[in-house]
């Protein structure tokens, strides 16, 4: 992302969050990337576990989860959405072939050093571990950008993980994040994106878990440098995250979107544009006679009209003309400059 030069539209990162929508299987976790590269998204996401690192024994499923997938057990579930190494490292070359960014939330540290070694060129961190301060040192120390998400956080508990991702602070993209699936569109708080770039600066961006893309598109228009979406293939597909997701189609046409409002944002410098100039010579006034008047002729207000287009002496000047003679005869609706006034 470049927002150095405020002449011109941020570019938005488009996150395609395929997340778990493979179902565990890697053929559709290779079409997921495809679909995300059509879509015109900067990066596809996946998620890397080791469900034996990630959950105790007897963990349940969120409530939205169950109610998916009907599993009740987290570690179940998990394990048939955990894809292998071998996998990874065909997403990774698929994207590379496509020319999207690859990336993946490594829920433990087996999973980030595994990211680590397939090269990844930066890290997510997803909402429920912003608390896990050792998985954020670990990965701060492979010095590579960091994209935190925020959902289900406070300030302080986002304090303490910009703390513990110091190393790479000056890389790091808070996304401002709401964890429910999906999200009602009244909790989406879009106005915490403008807290969090007042209290750490930097980048900052949106994680959207509601419905459709009109929160995401209102978030660039906040500012969000950063976008990120999930997608499925199918929204009714069995699984944790299908059904608050875009299809690809859906997709697309939230990253136009993004695109558009990133371009109507503008250097935020209020001047007239260059399509207004033309507009602005016809649409704007200046002072003009009223009627015919001879040489001479001391002007009262009465003389004068503030009329279209611009030509003339600014409507400022109104007041100043009063009691001062013409040179020369003019015509009624004359454009008055002050060469036709007396001394």
């Amino acid at each position: 992302m470049n927002t150095a030069d405020t002449a011109q539209p941020p570019d938005v990162l488009v996150i395609a969050e395929a997340g778990v929508n493979h179902n565990g299987d890697p053929e559709l976790a290779l079409e997921l990337v495809r679909a995300a590269a059509r879509a015109g998204a900067d990066a596809v996401k996946f998620q890397t576990f080791n469900p034996d690192a990630l959950v105790a024994a007897d963990a349940a499923t969120a409530a939205y989860q169950k109610r998916a997938t009907g599993i009740d057990d987290q570690r179940e579930m998990l394990r048939r959405l955990a894809l292998p190494a071998a996998a990874l490292a065909a997403l990774y070359d698929c994207c590379g072939e496509l020319g999207i960014e690859f990336l993946s939330t490594p829920f433990d540290a087996g999973s980030a050093e595994t990211l680590a070694e397939l090269g990844v060129d930066r890290f997510k961190i997803g909402s429920g571990d912003v608390t896990n301060l050792p998985l954020l040192r670990q990965v701060a120390a492979y010095g590579r950008p960091v994209i935190l998400s925020t959902g289900m956080a406070d300030l302080a508990e986002i304090d303490e993980a910009v703390a513990a991702l110091a190393a790479v602070r000056d890389r790091l993209t808070i996304l401002h994040c709401v964890s429910a699936y999906p999200t009602p569109v009244e909790q989406a708080n879009l106005r915490a994106i403008a807290t969090l770039r007042e209290r750490y600066g930097g980048a900052v961006g949106y994680s959207d878990h509601t419905l459709g893309a009109a929160a995401a598109l209102a978030a660039v228009a906040l500012g969000a440098v950063a976008i990120e979406k999930h997608l499925t293939l199918d929204r009714t597909m069995a699984g944790p995250d299908h059904a608050a997701s875009l299809e690809p189609d859906d997709f697309a046409a939230m990253v136009a979107g993004i695109r558009e409002v990133a371009r109507a944002l503008g250097s935020g410098e209020k001047i007239p544009q260059p399509d207004e100039l033309e507009t602005r010579a016809v649409a704007r006034r200046g002072l003009k006679l009223k009627r015919d008047l001879p040489a001479g002729h001391v002007l009262t207000s009465g003389d004068i009209a503030v009329l279209r287009p611009e030509t003339g002496l600014h409507p400022r000047h109104l007041d100043e003309l009063a009691g001062r003679r013409l040179k020369a005869a003019g015509r009624a609706g004359a454009p008055i400059e002050w060469n036709d006034i007396q001394p």
